[in-house]
């Protein structure tokens, strides 16, 4: 009996001494906890450092729109007299010998390639790191900028803004929701009108660029904003990048599956040769397995977003807002030169857009900040400062005074303006945060394609029926009035703040703790209901 047992103690002192080269279950679990546990790098940024950046690139994108309708840049065709006398042509009108409308295609193709690829973007974002995708976007955007200004055709050059579009894509999809996830609790809509009050200004401070640039060549224009734009693309590629709220970390997802591979390897060696020979055929499976899954999660957010209310109703409004203030950008200086005889119509007009756009951007994100960020009051403050700006931009156009007509209408712009940041703090926090950036795009894309595109045209039609600039923008304006009504709808709706709610791939705890690196504290979640459904 004692040789027995001291045959078993041998047996089990010589298993403790044996090296493990089959980890157990329990094993890959704590090497799963110890790679999740591990605490995340600090990024250099701080969520100040985040917003001017962002704000100065978003700036530039919108001085490369307005440096290119600039005279300087886009400039005149020749222009030659019943006499056979001709002026030569400037700008990129005069060195390619276009007519108006070719100079409007080349604004069609970026509108294009910006509108095709924010989808495309939104839904890479959940396979692809989101800061990483923004560093593609720059550098697309960079490199297709250098080639405008060493175009030689007129085709060379309206693909070349086609691809300044698909660079932009990526970054009015993605930047809002990193600085969403970053801004201060009580300071959100504040942060997202600081960010759109580049709108205008990038729009004034490039007509100003453009028309001094132009002076001595068109393609400096573009080689400068190049040179401005180059250290923010390689930005995003050096710097640790940055993780959207609702997004697992890919390198969380990579460690995981590194482990489940190399442990089953460690167990059936084997076996090993056997699952050489089919590598090549599971790659291509697991390939066209992701592309597929890709298509699937895209139609499926589409579904969830489109079927949403409260985005639908946001959307519908935002678009009859967009409608008129895209006539009124390109028209606008038009119609007050022809009603009130204004000699420098554009200087006004353009003057009145930049002061009245910064400030009643921040307004708006100041106010709802300030009367408590929710969906619900973001909807009362859309429907009543739309409401009361068409007012006196209505009564403006109704006035013989020149004087009067500014007065009235500079403050019609600064109530209208101040939608800006409730308008997009609805798109942010009415889907979940895996679903924000493809919200921004479908948002971006509708209010283009059914807004400024055809308001254009279809004013130029109008007026070209009833030959009255006046009759003509009393007409445009009223188009606010259903905005206003549209978003009042949006009130009474039963709508829920969806910022703090898990994405469909049950991101962890600790993974959810990464997607926000700039700022440590908890945001709590907020719900909030207009009206019981």
């Amino acid at each position: 009996m004692a040789k027995k047992e001291a045959k078993e103690e041998e047996k089990a002192a010589a298993s403790l001494e044996e090296p493990r080269t089959n980890p157990s279950v329990e094993d890959t679990g704590m090497v799963r906890n110890s790679l999740t546990l591990s605490p995340p790098k600090p990024s250099w940024f701080t969520p100040g450092r985040l917003l001017v950046i962002f704000c100065f690139i978003n700036l530039l994108n919108y001085v490369d729109r307005g440096a290119i309708a600039s005279n300087g840049v886009n400039g005149s065709p020749k222009n030659c007299s019943a006499n056979g006398t001709c002026t030569p042509g400037t700008g990129i009108q005069g060195d390619f010998d276009l007519n108006n409308f070719q100079d409007g295609v080349l604004s069609s193709a970026f509108m294009v390639g910006l509108l095709v690829a924010s989808p495309i973007f939104a839904s890479l974002a959940r396979s692809v790191n989101p800061f990483r995708l923004i560093g593609v976007g720059l550098t697309v955007w960079t490199l297709a900028v250098v080639g405008c200004g060493f175009s030689f055709s007129f085709w060379m050059i309206a693909i070349c803004r086609m691809l300044v579009g698909v660079g932009e894509a990526s970054f009015i999809s993605l930047a809002a929701p990193f600085i969403d996830d970053n801004a201060p609790v009580a300071k959100k809509t504040v942060w997202l009108g600081v960010f759109y009050m580049c709108l205008p200004s990038g729009y004034a401070i490039g007509y100003v660029y453009g028309g001094w640039v132009g002076h001595y060549n068109w393609r400096y224009a573009f080689w400068g904003e190049a040179i401005l734009m180059f250290p923010f693309a390689v930005l995003g590629f050096v710097m640790k990048p940055l993780q959207l709220k609702g997004f697992a970390p890919a390198e969380s997802k990579k460690a995981f599956t590194d482990i489940e591979i190399a442990f089953p390897e460690a167990q059936d060696r084997g076996e090993r040769d056997d699952k050489n020979l089919n590598k090549d055929s599971r790659s291509r499976f697991k390939a066209t397995s992701k592309n597929v899954n890709q298509f699937v999660r895209f139609f499926k957010d589409m579904k969830v977003l489109l079927s949403d209310k409260v985005f639908a109703v946001n959307v519908l409004g935002y678009i009859a807002y967009n409608f008129v203030i895209g006539a009124y950008s390109y028209w606008g200086p038009k119609a007050g030169k022809n009603i009130y005889n204004m000699n420098n119509a554009d200087m006004i007009f353009g003057g009145i857009t930049v002061v009245c756009g910064v400030l009643g951007t921040l307004a708006g994100g100041f106010v709802l900040d300030f009367i408590d960020s929710t969906i619900c009051n973001a909807f009362k403050l859309l429907s009543t400062a739309t409401f009361l700006g068409a007012a006196f931009c209505f009564s403006a156009f109704c006035l013989k005074s020149m004087y009067a007509f500014l007065a009235l209408f500079a403050v019609g712009e600064l109530l209208v303006f101040a939608t800006q940041g409730p308008v997009n703090f609805i798109c942010l926090h009415c889907v979940k945060p895996s679903i924000r950036p493809l919200s921004m795009a479908i948002s971006t894309v509708s209010i283009h394609i059914f807004g400024d595109v055809p308001s254009s045209p279809l004013v130029g039609v109008l007026q070209d029926r009833v030959n009255n600039w006046r009759e003509t923008a009393l007409i445009l304006t009223a188009i606010l009035f259903p905005a206003a009504a549209i978003w009042f709808i949006g009130i009474f709706l039963h709508s829920v703040d969806k910022f703090s709610e898990d994405n469909e791939d049950k991101v962890s705890r600790i993974e959810r703790s990464k997607t926000t690196p700039l700022l440590e504290d908890e945001k709590a979640e907020t719900t909030q209901a207009c009206a019981e459904p």
